[in-house]
């Protein structure tokens, strides 16, 4: 074992320990990685950076601009409200429909992105039919996470494997490859799901998250009439900060809106000072309203119905944003993100887990799947939770939608797909779409940039130069020929279990591709000595990087959190049932058709 290839194992021990431990972001981590191998000549500097051009990272920036583009359209809106119209029957016919279809489209979307283009439907779903979103959201979301393994382009790790297979020589799988294992598992939560699947959820109704106006109103019990009054010349609140008049810890109120001299400014910063003349438009309680009016000698100057300032029912509203997973939000405050300074919408109340509603949550530091309720204006709402930071859980169809791109849509996704089947590469194919988006207008240039998941690219990009020296140094052969002195005369459908119940573990508590990266080359390597098509190794490696449900650290997991109102504990009861299932039926498969 020459010096080299302890090096790279070096390197590679060293990964597994920082993606487990999150001593950095997952994607600081796949740079610091990159820089080593290169520094330490384990790799070229071409190699070190091949990655941020290889057919994995276009492909995935390709499906995430087109993912962008059909939701800006309106297609995911039509057919949410097709889902939302035929919501009607037992909660068992409700689950089939709404996972068969939410599975079909997170096999040529990003899981995250199919689960977040529908969670608003999910939740008006479960209000209309009264079911608690606890009895939809966590089973649609693991049919989500199944439903990317149906295609290549479905989950980061089968986009990433395509890229493995062909650094060590072998054939990319097709787009439609997994499919048959795919849809088998989809397919297997469904009926294990429909027959047994009030043992496997809580009970508990989860977090009251609403759809309209009025429902948030209720559910949230917040104040719903806007309050005017203005500043006279001899008022103590002139020279007083927002923050510094106790407006709200004192008052219970929240500013929406100050109008000076024709210049309306929303949801002002907590250091923005008062002057005369200034018109407030205030949201709360009549009774604190007047308290407030009354201490400070304002004049009310409007009367609660009239709809001023550009805060009408049409033009602003109540919205609930849910925080992304691994979003660069967590672990902030919302005093530091300044969302009035910023953003121009108002905070009104947080729910974190079991915990809240927050009235008073500034200094609170925010985890994945809060949810915050805001007012706003409806552009700025949509502006703030268009983004990798947050889910916008409340439908707004006020936000103008552009539905008269939606054939130009449909084709250019429709286009990408159909080039698959003449053998162009995925990665070239769905680049191809992503640019036909902005050619016909669907996203402009600056959205599909904002689109793209820049954290997943560095990640994917930076971790390919490990699957490189670990194969050109002779790491992964060296591995390999240890495993098959180990392997050699089992049952092969044992090493197959085996392989796939390790990249299971590992995904739990490190990134899926991570896992990806460190694996396949041990299969490839491994395959032939044991008795075993590599090609079918490597894919049941891929599939099986999705096998996240024990514990809720897949994204979309994390994501439905919060408006579930799930525990750990929730997750590890439905994932003791659906973790083994999904090994033994991705085994029993790949055995089946690969030897």
């Amino acid at each position: 074992m020459d010096i080299g290839m302890i090096a790279v194992i070096g390197v590679l021990f060293a990964a597994v320990v920082l993606f487990v431990t999150e001593r950095f972001r997952v994607d600081v981590t796949a740079v610091v990685l990159l820089l080593t191998l290169a520094w330490l000549g384990l790799v070229t500097p071409a190699q070190a950076f091949s990655g941020f051009a290889s057919n994995a990272v276009v492909a995935m920036a390709g499906v995430m601009v087109l993912g962008y583009g059909i939701d800006r359209a309106g297609l995911m809106h039509r057919l949410s409200e097709i889902l939302m119209t035929r919501g009607e029957g037992s909660e068992r016919r409700l689950f089939v429909r709404v996972s068969s279809v939410v599975g079909v489209v997170s096999s040529v979307m990003q899981n995250i992105g199919a689960v977040v283009v529908f969670l608003p439907a999910l939740l008006r779903i479960a209000e209309s039919v009264r079911t608690p979103p606890s009895q939809l959201l966590m089973p649609v979301g693991f049919a989500a996470i199944l439903g990317g393994t149906i295609t290549m382009v479905g989950s980061s790790p089968l986009i990433l494997l395509n890229d493995i297979m062909l650094q060590s020589g072998y054939e990319p799988f097709g787009l439609f490859a997994p499919a048959p294992i795919g849809l088998t598992l989809l397919l297997t939560w469904i009926a294990v799901f429909t027959l047994f699947g009030r043992h496997l959820l809580p009970s508990a109704a989860g977090v009251p998250v609403k759809g309209t106006q009025e429902e948030l109103v209720a559910g949230w019990n917040l104040p719903a009439g806007v309050r005017y009054c203005r500043i006279p010349e001899k008022s103590p609140l002139v020279g007083l900060t927002r923050e510094g008049s106790g407006l709200t810890a004192g008052y219970a109120l929240h500013l929406l809106a100050l109008e000076e001299e024709g210049d309306v400014l929303y949801a002002p910063w907590r250091y923005t000072r008062f002057v005369p003349g200034q018109e407030l438009a205030v949201l709360g309680r009549e009774e604190d309203f007047l308290r407030f009016v009354d201490d400070y000698e304002l004049e009310v100057s409007r009367g609660e119905e009239q709809t001023v300032l550009g805060l009408s029912p049409a033009s602003a509203g109540f919205a609930e944003v849910v925080v992304r997973p691994h979003a660069g939000v967590v672990g902030k405050t919302l005093r530091e993100l300044a969302l009035r300074k910023n953003q121009g919408i108002e905070p009104l109340l947080l729910v974190s887990g079991e915990e809240g509603p927050f009235h008073e949550f500034s200094d609170r530091p925010l985890k994945p799947g809060d949810i915050i309720v805001v007012h706003g204006r409806w552009e700025r709402v949509r502006a703030f939770a268009d983004g990798a930071r947050f889910v916008l859980a409340t439908p707004l169809e006020e936000a103008g939608l552009r539905e008269s791109r939606a054939p130009a849509a449909a084709a250019c996704f429709a286009g990408a797909l159909l080039l698959t089947f003449t053998g162009a590469p995925i990665g070239l194919s769905f680049f191809t779409g992503a640019v036909g988006m902005v050619l016909f207008g669907v996203v402009t240039i600056g959205e599909a940039y904002h689109a793209v998941d820049w954290r997943t690219i560095v990640l994917i990009g930076g971790l390919i130069p490990l699957g490189i020296a670990m194969e050109t140094s002779g790491a992964a052969a060296a591995i390999a020929s240890g495993l098959t002195a180990v392997l050699v005369g089992r049952p092969i459908f044992l090493v197959l279990l085996a392989f796939s119940l390790l990249t299971t573990f590992l995904s739990l508590f490190m990134s899926n591709a991570a896992a990806t990266v460190l694996l396949v080359p041990l299969a490839l390597a491994v395959g032939g000595g044991a008795g075993i098509d590599p090609a079918g190794l490597a894919l049941l490696i891929g599939i099986s990087a999705s096998n996240s449900f024990l514990i809720p650290t897949h994204q979309v997991n994390a994501l439905l959190m919060g408006p579930g109102g799930y525990h750990t504990r929730d997750y590890l009861r439905a994932g003791a049932v659906l973790t083994p299932l999904f090994a033994l039926v991705s085994t029993l498969l790949v055995y089946l058709i690969y030897l």
